[in-house]
């Protein structure tokens, strides 16, 4: 990991405020994607708790994904027109109202609505920190950047399933969303404290970026999809939630209805996922030159689909180990590359660009952890999870196809 140790300080031509607030967007990525994981190994107990099924507590993790996606529609307009940073500040202060809801829910219906009001606050932050960083790096650093910022993102699936499972066994699910509530609030604070910072340094340290642009939503969006590359990305996007981020929701049950594991040992297993994650980004930028994006989307796929296989129907949970490691691995280089090509779609208004892919990737999630869900009961939880290996493996296949015969 020592490749990784400063990643905000070996690219050259970026500045120190820059750099600094990169720092804080990958904080706050880090609690957008707890945020969204912080559940998944928590619903057994959510079942039990409520005596619902376990179909019926997973709509904690549906309904966020749903709210997630839709509320892209508002804030990657917003943020072209009001500034990326200050929305993304703002939206990370508001998340710690929906988690003291759901610290107090007293029933399924309430925390629901909790993760409801937390899923509309984190939606600004991933899509547009990617955004933002697409404004203030070259087009020839990117994709390289994005796999540093992106830490955070992968730091809170490793933090979010882990500290979901170890809280909820040791302490009680509700003690999960006390942490959420400080994480959210201590973040926003750093940012809004930068955010002041910010303003009052000389325009030229700060991102320029594309000129804003004063279409609403709906030409804005038309502007993007009708580009047949945009359409290419936003159609894998959809898929790729579905199949990895929405089958992924079910990995920690799998394990603990299959092999027996605790709560904690299941979340810890797939919280590999996440350091998986990790370990690619150590390593990117090498990878990145060394395949391609062709070579990464194609070796990525595969290895979701194989990894996944593995943990479906290992009888010892010893192999579900690497597996969820390596699974991790594939997994953000293929996604790594997805997000470069969305950050790239539309320039002149990245923020709702790289919003409308968040909102049909985690459409895709919402519609993938409802199917799962539902599937469950008919094949059961090994079948469900390499179904979504094996999708992700055929879409490495079609994305490496798409690169190799995009327009340029």
């Amino acid at each position: 990991m020592s490749n990784h140790s400063a990643p905000f300080h070996a690219v050259p031509g970026i500045s120190q405020a820059t750099r600094r607030s990169i720092l804080l967007l990958s904080f706050g990525t880090f609690a957008s994607m707890a945020a969204q994981r912080i559940c998944d190994a928590m619903l057994p107990e959510l079942s039990r708790v409520f005596a619902v099924s376990l179909a019926q507590a997973a709509q904690v993790v549906s309904v966020f994904a749903i709210a997630y996606g839709a509320a892209q529609l508002v804030y990657g307009p917003l943020g072209d027109r009001l500034g990326k940073f200050r929305v993304v500040t703002f939206a990370t202060l508001g998340c710690s109202i929906g988690s003291i809801v759901a610290v107090f829910a007293g029933s399924l219906e309430v925390l629901v609505f909790a993760r409801l009001l937390m899923a509309l606050g984190a939606a600004a932050l991933i899509p547009l920190a990617m955004a933002w960083v697409g404004d203030a790096v070259p087009a020839d650093q990117l994709q390289e950047m994005l796999t540093r910022t992106g830490l955070g993102s992968t730091l809170g699936i490793v933090g979010g399933q882990l500290v979901g499972g170890l809280l909820t066994d040791a302490l009680g699910w509700r003690w999960a969303f006390v942490f959420m509530t400080v994480l959210f609030g201590v973040v926003g604070t750093l940012m809004y404290l930068d955010l002041r910072r910010q303003r009052a340094l000389p325009a030229k340290v700060l991102p320029q970026g594309q000129p804003a642009v004063r279409h609403g939503f709906v030409r804005q969006a038309v502007l993007i999809v009708t580009g047949s590359w945009s359409r290419i990305i936003l159609g894998l996007a959809l898929v790729e939630g579905a199949a990895g981020f929405g089958v992924l929701a079910i990995w920690a049950s799998h394990l603990h209805r299959s092999l027996g594991l605790s709560l904690s040992l299941s979340g810890a297993i797939v919280a590999l996922f996440g350091l998986g994650g990790m370990l690619y980004m150590a390593i990117g930028r090498h990878l990145i030159r060394r395949f391609g994006q062709q070579g990464l989307v194609l070796i990525g796929g595969g290895l979701v689909g194989v990894c996944a296989l593995v943990l479906a129907y290992t009888p010892h949970w010893g192999p579900a180990i690497p597996a969820s490691l390596l699974a991790g691995f594939g997994f953000f280089m293929f996604h790594n590359t997805m997000q470069a090509n969305a950050t790239q779609m539309a320039p002149h208004a990245r923020g709702t660009a790289v919003s409308l892919f968040s909102s049909f990737l985690f459409l895709g999630q919402s519609i993938g952890v409802v199917l799962a869900a539902s599937l469950i009961g008919r094949i059961g939880t090994p079948a469900v999870v390499a179904l979504g290996g094996v999708v992700m493996a055929v879409l490495g296949l079609v994305f490496a196809w798409a690169l190799r015969n995009r327009p340029r």
